[in-house]
């Protein structure tokens, strides 16, 4: 699925309008049927709904939505906000729509002054006052009423998008003046906003309303920004041949663990055996060897010359891959062999966690990292990796491209929707995975699952994209077992099988 820009969204209309054909104030009728199908579902006929529109074509929604609901019985009281005695065309028409509507409640056009109905907790409130074509902050009298809607108990449905947010970036909105929906019934696509955490207590639940725009437009029109599903990467994966032996499916290095942190080595080394590979090998201290023996039997074992901390940077010509970080710990000689072992490896490499950290806090050495590398890290690892702390989520997802196309490399910022940014510019977003998985040790199973696949032969940006998608298929699947309470990382690891099956 795409995600459109502001300016696409409006060419996505202009383009239905003219190639259905179909007339903009027919298209914004079907556009309403949608919208109050999905508002009866939150609501019965007994529920008092006061519609709040404004003049563009969002409050034209609006109004069309408030003389269906009331045809069907709704008790519906309606705000029309025309301060500037300017309506759009289609909104205009809806007004007189609406007050031919002998069924609406109450129908106030308000042109200067304002006195706010009364919202109890029993009102549902239809936010259509602007959608996704807002430049600027809300201010003065909308953002008066923005707050004011706040403040009340009511319930709050916002149409398209919750008035006051903008479409993409926020970073200078000013956020108490954006409504904060408890339902959000977003048209078509949902938008890039949506997807990241910082917003979400803006839209509440969201729900993407088909009103069957251009297909053609959808499939043409060129995006940055995509939403990632199982159609998209079935076609990715790899046959497995009926004669194949260990030797031709792939021999991946591990680099892991120092004392006392040796479970990040075991749940990245058993998410990596579990993803297709032939043969992994694990480099860790010594006194790491005897778990590793017995946690993970499959694994080859390598011992690093120092007891508690990897120490030198190893020949990895035989290997396939290489996964760098999980529980590696920040000792100063770790550092050193770490950006060692970064400059001599030329298999495909995946680094994360203290291999993060450790670059973080030597940012002269991110110059020196190899084209191909992929890093996986969370918000606060990639602000030490900028060196600045992010504002917020689009600034950092904004930083993360721009890393990804100067350094040549592959990042995965992780979180509910994580984003793979890579060398080009694009951003793939992923559609699985829950709030279960914030748990230790879930970073450390990604790490193995993409080390893994690039072992098994996958190129970087399908070993991302399908390690993100198995990863959280297998924490959903894992949910429905465990619960979102109770889930661990090594319950990731026990469903991958099913996750592989199921994709």
């Amino acid at each position: 699925m795409k995600i459109f820009t502001n300016d696409q969204l409006k060419e996505l209309d202009k383009y239905t309008i003219e190639h259905e054909p179909i007339k903009s104030i027919d298209l914004m009728e079907r556009a309403a049927k949608a919208l109050s199908l999905a508002i009866a579902d939150e609501c019965t006929t007994a529920t008092p709904i006061v519609v709040f529109a404004g003049p563009g074509n969002n409050g034209g929604d609006a109004l069309a939505v408030s003389r269906m609901l009331a045809e069907k019985g709704y008790q519906v009281s309606v705000y029309l906000f025309n301060t500037s005695n300017k309506l759009s065309e289609d909104c205009q028409e809806n007004k007189q729509r609406a007050m031919s509507c002998d069924r609406i409640r109450q129908f106030v056009e308000v042109t200067r002054e304002f006195d706010p109905p009364q919202l109890t907790s029993s009102t549902v409130v239809i936010d259509g006052l602007f959608g996704t074509g807002l430049k600027k902050p809300l201010e003065s009298g909308f953002a008066s009423l923005v707050k004011y809607i706040n403040q009340s108990p009511c319930r709050v449905i916002s149409i398209d998008m919750p008035s006051g947010l903008m479409t993409e970036d926020n970073t200078y909105n000013i956020h108490s003046n954006i409504i904060r929906a408890d339902v959000t019934l977003t048209l078509q696509t949902k938008k890039l906003a949506f997807l990241f955490a910082d917003i979400q207590q803006y839209i509440g639940r969201l729900r993407v309303l088909d009103i069957r725009l251009s297909k053609d437009y959808m499939r043409s029109a060129p995006s940055n920004y995509t939403i990632q599903e199982a159609m998209d990467l079935r076609s990715m994966l790899l046959p497995r041949n009926d004669f194949a032996h260990k030797g031709a499916m792939g021999h991946a290095l591990l680099i892991a663990g120092s004392y006392g942190m040796a479970g990040a080595a075991v749940l990245a080394s058993r998410a990596c055996l579990r993803s297709g590979l032939g043969k992994l090998t694990v480099h860790t201290p010594k006194k790491n060897s005897d778990i590793l023996q017995i946690s993970v039997p499959e694994a080859i074992l390598q011992i690093d010359p120092e007891d508690t901390y990897f120490s030198d940077a190893i020949p990895a010509d035989e290997f396939d891959a290489l996964g760098i970080g999980p529980g590696l710990g920040q000792q100063e000689g770790t550092a050193i062999a770490l950006i060692a072992q970064l400059r001599r490896t030329q298999s495909p490499i995946v680094a994360d966690a203290d291999a993060l950290n450790i670059l973080g806090s030597h940012r002269a050495w991110m110059q020196q990292l190899p084209k191909g590398l992929i890093m996986t890290p969370h918000p606060r690892e990639f602000d030490r990796l900028c060196g600045s702390r992010c504002s917020d989520d689009y600034e950092r997802l904004t930083k993360a491209q721009e890393m990804a196309v100067k350094l040549q490399v592959y990042i995965i910022l992780k979180g509910h929707y994580s984003a793979l940014c890579s060398p080009d510019g694009t951003v793939v977003f992923n559609s699985t995975g829950n709030s279960g998985m914030a748990t230790a040790g879930t970073g450390d199973v990604l790490t193995g699952i993409i080390t893994g696949l690039l072992a098994r032969g996958y190129h970087q940006k399908e070993a991302c994209q399908l390690g993100m998608y198995l990863h959280g298929m297998a924490g959903d699947l894992a949910m429905r077992v465990k619960g979102k309470e109770c889930l661990i990382a090594s319950d990731l690891i026990d469903h991958l099988p099913e996750a592989f099956n199921t994709l």
